[in-house]
C-alpha cells in the first residue's frame, strides 16, 4: 500500500475483540501482550475503488497482510472452534431438554391410556353387572309370576297349633279338602285338590280323626292324613259347624255303634239330660271338642258329655237359661255363614239389624243361605232356585225371624260374637271368595247388588264351587 492511501476509517475486527477483551480481563504485562502488526493494503485498490464497490455504510473489503505470528490470536479470545463447541454444547443441551420433554409427554400419554383402560374396564364391569342384575330380576319375576298362582292360594307351611279334623267313610277329596279349609288347616280348596291329584296315595286316606296343624301347606296336609300316627280311632271329635247327623256318623264310626242306635240315643232327651229350652232337639247342644272312648262307653254317655259341656260354656259366658236356645241358634248361623272369625261380630250385627228391621227394606227376613241349605238337608254350597223356593221353617227367605232351632254346633267364638255384635248399620253381607272367605258388607240393597257381582265373577272362574 502506498503512503498516499488514506487510513481506513474503521478499526479492524481484531482490534475490536482485543479492546473488549482488555476491558473484561486484568491488565497484562508488556511481555505477554501480543505485537500489533500494521495493516498492509493492497496497492491495487484505491480509495475510489473502495467507495464505488461498497454500498453506503458497508465496510470496505480489506486484505490483511499478516505474518504467522499476527494470525495467532490470544488464548483468551473466542475462536471459531470454541464458538462451534459452544454451539454444539448448546445444541446438545437443547436436544437433551427436548428429549426429556418428549419422554415426559410419552409418560403422560401412557398414563392417560392406562387410566382410560381402567375406566373402560370398570364401565364394562358396571354394564355387565347391570345387565346381569336385570336378567336375574326378569328371571325371578317370570319365575314368581309362574309360581304365584300356586303360592297365592296355599300356605307355605309347616303350620302351627293343633286342630282335630274327622274324615268320614266314603268322602271324596273335595269333601275332605273343604273340611280342612273350614278348620283352617289349608288355605284353599283349589290348593288341596291340586295336591290331592298330585299324590297318588291320597285316594287311600282312611276315615278317622286326625290331629293336624293350622295353616299347613296342602301337600303337607295330604302327607299328615296319610300318616297313621296322626290318626285316632278311639276319640270322637266334634268340629264347629257340624250338624247332629254328622256327629252321629262320627260316633258310629269311632265307637263302632250302629248309626240307627246313635240316632235313637239322640232322640232320648230325658236319658241325655237335655235342658227343656232345647225343645227336645240336640242340634246346637253337642259341644265341639274331643271325647275319649272309655271302657263301656255308649252313645248315650258320649252325647250326654257333649250336652253337659255346652251347658257349662253357656253358664261361663253368663247366658241365662231362657236365652240359651236363641243364642245357640244365632251362633250356629254365624258358624255356618262365616269362614273367617274376624267377620263373626259383623255378621252378628247384620242378624240383629235384620231382626229389628221389620218395617224396613228387609222386612225382618234373615235371608241366610245356611238356613235354607239346612232345611233341604245340605251342608255347603250356594242354594239353588228350588232350594230358595222350598217350603220349610228353616227357609229364612220366606219366614221372618230366627229359624226354629240351631243348624249346627257353634264354637265358643261364635257364641261370644252372638252375645257381643259389632257396631254398624249393615243389613247385607256376601262372601265373594269361597276359598279365602272374603266377605263384603252393605247397608243398602244397591250396595249389596254391586258386591254380589264379585261373587258372580268368582263363580264364573271357579266352576263346580258355586
Amino acid at each position: 500500500m502506498s503512503e498516499s492511501t488514506p487510513e481506513y476509517p474503521f478499526p479492524k475486527r481484531a482490534s475490536i475483540h482485543q479492546r473488549r477483551s482488555q476491558e473484561n480481563t486484568p491488565e497484562e504485562t508488556p511481555e505477554s501482550s501480543p505485537v500489533r502488526r500494521p495493516v498492509v493494503r493492497s496497492s491495487a485498490s484505491t480509495p475510489g475503488d473502495s467507495l464505488q464497490s461498497s454500498p453506503v455504510g458497508a465496510r470496505p473489503r480489506e486484505t490483511e497482510a499478516t505474518t504467522p505470528a499476527a494470525q495467532t490470536l490470544p488464548a483468551h479470545l473466542p475462536t471459531r472452534r470454541s464458538r462451534r463447541a459452544a454451539q454444539e454444547d448448546t445444541a446438545v443441551e437443547t436436544t437433551g431438554m427436548r428429549s426429556r420433554r418428549l419422554e415426559q409427554e410419552r409418560r403422560l400419554v401412557r398414563k392417560r391410556k392406562r387410566r382410560r383402560a381402567i375406566r373402560t374396564f370398570f364401565v364394562l364391569l358396571l354394564t355387565l353387572a347391570l345387565i346381569s342384575g336385570g336378567a336375574y330380576f326378569a328371571y325371578t319375576q317370570l319365575r314368581g309370576s309362574s309360581s304365584s298362582s300356586t303360592t297365592a292360594d296355599d300356605y307355605p307351611g309347616p303350620g302351627s297349633g293343633q286342630v282335630v279334623v274327622t274324615v268320614y267313610d266314603g268322602e271324596s277329596g273335595q269333601q275332605i279338602g273343604q273340611r280342612l279349609v273350614d278348620a283352617g288347616v289349608v288355605k284353599s280348596l283349589t290348593a288341596f285338590i291340586r295336591a290331592f291329584d298330585a299324590n297318588k296315595a291320597a285316594v287311600s286316606i282312611r276315615p278317622g280323626s286326625y290331629t293336624l296343624k293350622k295353616e299347613m301347606s296342602a301337600s303337607g296336609a295330604i302327607a299328615a292324613l296319610l300318616d297313621d300316627a296322626n290318626r285316632s280311632d278311639n276319640t270322637v271329635t266334634v268340629t264347629p259347624g257340624q250338624t247332629k247327623d254328622q256327629v252321629a256318623e262320627q260316633i258310629s264310626m269311632v265307637a263302632n255303634i250302629p248309626l240307627d242306635q246313635v240316632k235313637s240315643a239322640m232322640a232320648d232327651t230325658a236319658a241325655l239330660g237335655l235342658p227343656a229350652e232345647a225343645n227336645g232337639n240336640v242340634e246346637g247342644w253337642l259341644a265341639p271338642g274331643s271325647y275319649e272312648l272309655a271302657e263301656g262307653a255308649t252313645a248315650t254317655s258320649l252325647i250326654s258329655q257333649m250336652i253337659t259341656r255346652t251347658t257349662q260354656r253357656l253358664d261361663g259366658l253368663g247366658v241365662a237359661a231362657a236365652d240359651r236356645e236363641k243364642i245357640l241358634t244365632k251362633a250356629s248361623i254365624l258358624e255356618r255363614e262365616v269362614r273367617n272369625t274376624e267377620y263373626l261380630p259383623m255378621v252378628s250385627r247384620v242378624i240383629d239389624n235384620r231382626l229389628a228391621d221389620t218395617n224396613g227394606e228387609t222386612h225382618g227376613l234373615l235371608q241366610m243361605d245356611s238356613t235354607v241349605l239346612y232345611g233341604v238337608g245340605k251342608t255347603g254350597g250356594i242354594p239353588t232356585a228350588d232350594d230358595l223356593a222350598a217350603e220349610n221353617p228353616y227357609n229364612t227367605y220366606r219366614n221372618p225371624g230366627l229359624p226354629p232351632s240351631p243348624i249346627s254346633q257353634p264354637s265358643t267364638e261364635a257364641i261370644e260374637a252372638a252375645l257381643h255384635p259389632a257396631e254398624g248399620n249393615w243389613l247385607y253381607f256376601v262372601t265373594v271368595n269361597l276359598d279365602t272367605g272374603e266377605t263384603l258388607f252393605a247397608a243398602t240393597h244397591d250396595e249389596q247388588t254391586q258386591n254380589t257381582k264379585r261373587l258372580e265373577e268368582y263363580c264364573s272362574t271357579h266352576q263346580g264351587k258355586c
